[in-house]
């Protein structure tokens, strides 16, 4: 059974914005930044940082950004630094802890279980707060 969870994390808030969907392709992709749309007052600028996903580029999405100007700047991890993107960390995290032991009957209960988690989380949510300051990481 698989699924895709498309998620984020409000640094400020530490809530999950997730959808789970069927598939990764630029429409699901789209209709996540309508989600992520509604979430925020029409004035706020939304950045968002990603992996390189051929659906964060395509000419869908970037049709669907003409439609809404100045609403969202993405900013890219570079290739092999997902590490880098906090929301890999979370999906790290629920599927050591959450997945791993999930048995279920059917793909409908994986995605309530699944949307269920995340409503869980976001009833307590934690803001990230990061350790170091760039003037101490070594590199």
């Amino acid at each position: 059974i698989t699924y895709s969870l498309l998620a984020g994390i409000d640094l400020l808030t530490g809530k999950i914005i997730g959808q789970v969907t069927g598939r990764h392709r630029s429409r699901e992709f789209v209709e996540y930044l309508r989600k992520v749309d509604t979430e925020y007052p029409k004035n706020n600028k939304i950045k968002l940082i990603l992996d390189n996903h051929s659906a964060h580029i395509s000419k869908e999405t970037r049709a669907y950004l003409k439609t809404v100007p100045n609403r969202f700047d993405f900013i890219f991890t570079p290739k092999h630094g997902s590490w880098l993107n906090l929301i890999e960390c979370f999906f790290s995290k629920m599927a050591r802890t959450f997945l791993r032991q999930i048995r279920v009957a059917s793909k409908d209960e994986l995605k309530e279980r699944i949307e269920l988690y995340l409503e869980e989380v976001n009833k307590d949510p934690v803001v990230f707060k990061w350790k170091y300051k760039m003037d101490e990481v070594e590199v």
